[in-house]
């Protein structure tokens, strides 16, 4: 018998690859009731932000607001603490710690491992002379005092040379972490992730030919038997529906890290959730038993249905990513056939799929304070400067050596945002803010406001390698998102 001839169809197949995929819902319901069947709900991995985000100070007033913040919305954390007992009693049994202190000169790489951002929280202890309630209301509430006094650690240990040890120890660790965005690592497959991919082959449409994924040597060896008998000719990998979907906006494209046989392969991308809509296709070469990288740059995908293009197809919306597929196909495109296809057997090696050609996104935010700049400043009046600036020189130069601090982070090589609030104040909630530049502002904002800005800034290109001031508007609310765009680069 000839590969042209009629071959027998295997029915058990199909409806197995339609049932995996949830194409047939009943029965993906009721599995879900037979003992040992998978759950076919997946997680993707389409947070901004894969890692961990180092929270420094996180016991603080701010930083205790932006580990819940960070918690509540996905992120890993962890908080870097000196006393992890009085950490536990603030931040929860819950809550990864790291103890260390960034003071001393010993702290090490070891706490950033799997770190993409930190967030630096970290201040001296004020209060004032005559003392303060339990709570320190004062002090939280931005009440004035005229005698005040620094508790513990000065200012030039905690705001320069412990932010400068942060920064360092920050920089050596990022200069090793590649700027791609994993979306699978192969290398190390997670259970989840081994249920994502299953073989959709040409038995969904009459076909005989057969694939799977396997996950050995580090890799998803994609490899079976393809067959153009009964008029079929691919086989295909592919993800379920991600949910969330898969955002990697900001980015050129995916990069599959690959070993071949020297065919031919597409990839797709699909943000439509529907079994059979359309895809965005992308046909790539291999070379025998090497690897390669094959940059799939979202502008050079065509839209298509079932091999046929869609002229009027919309752009593909990277931030809307349902799934995604490798397929070895006797056909290219409107008929035309694969140059590089042959029947039999096939094996494609897969190391990872990332995102790459990302916009740059903050790695370090230091929360500062307004008025860093203005001790000393020729023609400033003192007597209409804020207590801070003022009594500077009293409360051991604190702002001073907070401008020192930041300078060691503008000058580490890594991408940064310094957030300069004004005074900060216990006040619930998160309020309108107004931004300025040039450090001139005066006013108040609470630190609930201060810690989603930290969230908010974490994902925004345009907050890279800028310093600014922020106070509370009082009237007319205004988009804090919105605003970075207007923000000028140091």
């Amino acid at each position: 018998m000839t590969e042209t001839n009629r071959s027998q169809w295997d029915l058990g197949r199909f409806v197995q690859t339609l049932t995996f995929f949830e194409v047939i819902p009943f029965i993906g319901w009721l599995q879900r009731f037979i003992p040992g069947s998978q759950d076919s709900q997946v997680v993707s991995t389409g947070e901004k932000r894969v890692g961990v985000v180092l929270v420094a100070g996180a016991t603080g007033g701010v930083g205790r607001r932006v580990v819940q913040r960070l918690i509540d919305r996905g992120y890993k954390v962890r908080s870097l603490v000196r006393d992890a007992e009085k950490a536990k009693e603030i931040l929860g049994d819950n809550v990864e710690l790291y103890v260390g202190d960034i003071t001393k000169p010993e702290i090490t790489l070891e706490m950033m491992a799997d770190v993409t951002a930190v967030i630096c929280c970290t201040a001296v202890r004020v209060q004032p002379v005559e003392g303060d309630t339990p709570d320190r209301a004062k002090y939280n509430q931005g009440v004035k005092f005229y005698q005040p006094e620094i508790v513990g650690d000065t200012p030039e240990v905690v705001e320069y040379l412990g932010v400068k040890n942060l920064v360092e120890v920050a920089a050596q660790h990022f200069a090793t972490v590649p700027s791609d965005k994993i979306i699978f690592d192969f290398a190390h497959p997670s259970e989840e992730l081994k249920r994502i991919w299953g073989a959709v082959d040409d038995v969904v449409m009459g076909g005989v030919s057969q694939s799977e994924i396997r996950f050995v040597e580090d890799t998803a060896l994609f490899t079976g038997n393809v067959s153009t008998a009964n008029s079929g000719g691919f086989a295909s990998v592919r993800t379920k529906n991600l949910e969330p979907k898969l955002n990697l906006s900001g980015y050129q494209g995916i990069k599959l890290r690959v070993r071949g046989d020297g065919k031919r392969y597409k990839c797709f991308i699909r943000t439509d959730t529907k079994w059979d809509g359309t895809a965005y296709s992308y046909s790539f070469d291999t070379v025998s038993n090497t690897w390669i990288d094959v940059c799939i740059p979202f502008a050079d995908l065509t839209a298509v249905f079932r091999a046929k293009t869609l002229k009027d197809a919309p752009a593909i919306d990277p931030s809307k990513i349902a799934s995604l597929q490798l397929m070895l196909s006797k056909f290219e495109y409107d008929g035309e056939l694969n140059p590089k296809f042959t029947s039999g057997g096939f094996a494609l090696q897969v190391e990872s799929i990332k995102a790459y050609g990302g916009a740059k996104l903050p790695q370090f935010i230091l929360v500062s304070s307004a008025g860093v700049t203005r001790p000393g400043r020729p023609g400033i009046n003192l007597e209409e400067q804020p207590p801070a600036v003022r009594l500077n020189d009293q409360l051991g130069g604190i702002l001073t050596w907070k401008w020192r601090g930041e300078e060691s982070l503008r000058h580490c090589g890594i991408p940064y945002t310094i957030i300069r609030p004004c005074a900060l104040t216990e006040e619930s909630g998160v309020q309108p803010l107004v931004f300025d530049q040039g450090d001139n502002i005066k006013g108040k904002v609470s630190r609930d406001s201060i810690a989603e800005l930290c969230l908010q800034v974490l994902e925004q290109p345009e907050a890279c390698n800028v310093t600014f001031e922020v106070k509370a508007e009082s009237s007319t609310p205004t988009s804090s998102e919105n605003s970075f765009s207007h923000l000028q680069p140091d």
